[in-house]
């Protein structure tokens, strides 16, 4: 029962007057609130063995009928805090005899020289990367304000026209993912089926089919550098299976190139780090994994949710990941040392999917409360929570423009400016980002072209819509409406010119405006 549920049933079993009522459900609303807070900075171990031998010590039953390890994990909780509010301390003991006190933090378990070298190469890439975007961010911070003002209304006035260009129909079953290809020529569909597959736009012609999960696909990605053409042993996109396997393709081969095996549940999302040399997987065993795309070696098992993972996002710049699930809690970790960064709390229920902002220090989440929350990994807060549908929030995608042109995307500037010089991925001047402003060398402000990444943020809706949100304002842009039931999935493509959506009822949907065709 929930708080509301809560308050609606005080107000017919409480008596006496209005005044007394209202004290009364206020006291009772306080204490679960403080219930509430006490249990979710309880410290309860993560073994699904532990917390079975902590209720046994608690003389109470190890497992319930139909009782998963969540569950489980939340009833210890429950039966903790209940003795340590009558008894004033908890009285289980771990299985050496010790106090449950010494269970409290983070705790660390010695990870392979696999991991070890894998960590070493993102945190190379990963500071080479932060350094140039935060180079970009500060010349970008000296341009007038006028000029980002006009970028903005350009960039908003296109997707004022988007609108409805068709639907497909995609499969036998409900579609569970879509996701634009990183040249924006082919777009990815995923099914119930286990089924995967890819079409070309804008005429969402069938380009290939691939079957191989033998139940549900909930997850998939397009590898960064995934083009067609490739040789069969590139892999070009990955899909996450409800049998708990993750499968890597090609375009050029029928059968997975590889089968990641190590979830003991249904797999949720699955992301590609930036580099592209490695794949994380969101688990509903209570884990998110981190594989290696070249050897297929399982890196990380990484703990830290009490039930099902189901969302999962890796920061531009490769640093970063961040977790989300049926917990309501999402988290953000350091890949270079496996350390939780920030936690996110604020949801009132699941997490079902993220995604951080191209500006490197802003996290998107969208919830089963039907909010989107964005979190300021800087002041360690919420800066912004959108009431976004109304329903479910299934997917929150921030627009990231190409790399190989991040000027052009919804009817951008020239590049005057920027012909000079050398201009990395992400239109920064590698070769005089760092001392511009003092040896006077840098380009006029006036001139810098400004990428449009980050300018507006998509979501879909168990509601059957799609939106688009200003990323400053966070004010709602354009409203899509699919008319095909649950929205699933949603994505935007990397040149600015599509939407799309998939849906519940077996269609996907593309949306695009003026200069779409």
């Amino acid at each position: 029962m929930d708080l509301d549920e809560l308050v609606i049933d005080n107000n017919y079993a409480l008596g006496g007057s209005d005044d007394e009522r209202e004290r009364e459900q206020n006291a009772l609303l306080h204490q679960q609130l403080e219930r509430r807070k006490r249990m979710r900075s309880m410290a309860v171990p993560t073994d699904d063995g532990k917390v079975r031998e902590r209720l046994r010590a608690y003389g109470e039953p190890i497992t319930l009928f139909g009782e998963g390890p969540g569950d489980r994990r939340d009833r210890l909780k429950t039966v903790q805090e209940r003795y340590e509010v009558m008894k004033g301390r908890p009285l289980a003991l771990d299985s050496d005899g010790e106090s449950s006190d010494s269970d409290e933090g983070e705790f660390y378990t010695e990870g392979s020289n696999e991991l070890l070298q894998a960590r070493r190469k993102i945190a190379r890439y990963s500071l080479a990367r932060a350094r140039k975007r935060i180079a970009r961010q500060r010349v970008e911070s000296g341009v007038p304000l006028s000029r980002v003002i006009n970028v903005r209304k350009e960039v908003f006035t296109e997707l004022q026209t988007f609108q409805n260009l068709g639907s497909q129909f995609g499969d036998d079953r409900p579609l569970s993912t879509i996701r634009f290809s990183p040249n924006s020529k082919l777009i990815l569909t995923t099914s119930w089926t286990g089924t995967s597959k890819v079409w070309d736009l804008p005429n969402l012609n069938q380009v290939a089919v691939r079957r191989g999960h033998t139940e549900k696909i909930s997850g998939a990605a397009w590898h960064p550098d995934a083009t067609f053409g490739l040789s069969e042993s590139a892999t070009n996109f990955a899909t996450g299976g409800a049998e708990g396997e993750v499968k890597l393709w090609s375009l050029d081969a029928e059968k997975p190139l590889a089968t990641l095996a190590g979830h003991t549940n249904r797999v949720g999302r699955v992301e590609f780090h930036p580099s592209g040399a490695y794949l994380g997987s969101a688990g509903f065993d209570g884990t998110w994994r981190l594989w290696d795309v070249a050897t297929h070696q399982e890196l990380l098992v990484q703990e830290g949710h009490s039930k099902e993972v189901m969302a999962l996002a890796f920061q531009d710049d490769g640093a970063l990941v961040a977790s989300g699930g049926f917990d309501s809690i999402g988290r953000v970790w350091d890949t270079r040392t496996g350390r939780t960064a920030m936690v996110l709390d604020g949801h009132v229920k699941e997490i079902l999917s993220m995604d951080f902002a191209p500006n490197g220090f802003q996290v998107a989440t969208g919830s089963g409360d039907n909010t989107v929350r964005i979190w300021d990994l800087r002041a360690l807060r919420t800066q912004h929570a959108m009431p976004a549908h109304k329903s479910s929030v299934s997917d929150v995608r921030f627009f990231r423009a190409s790399e190989e042109n991040p000027f052009t995307a919804l009817g951008a500037e020239s590049l005057e400016g920027a012909e000079n010089g050398h201009v990395d991925g992400d239109g920064m001047d590698v070769d005089r980002a760092d001392d511009s402003r003092n040896e006077g060398d840098e380009k006029p402000k006036s001139e810098t072209p400004l990428p449009r990444s980050g300018l507006f943020l998509v979501t879909g809706g168990f509601d059957g819509h799609v939106r688009v949100w200003s990323a400053d304002e966070w004010a709602p842009v354009r409203d899509l409406a699919t008319d095909a039931g649950k929205v699933m999935s949603a994505d935007v493509s990397r040149d600015g010119r599509f939407i799309a959506s998939a849906s519940y009822s077996r269609s996907f949907h593309l949306f695009g405006g003026d200069h779409s065709m």
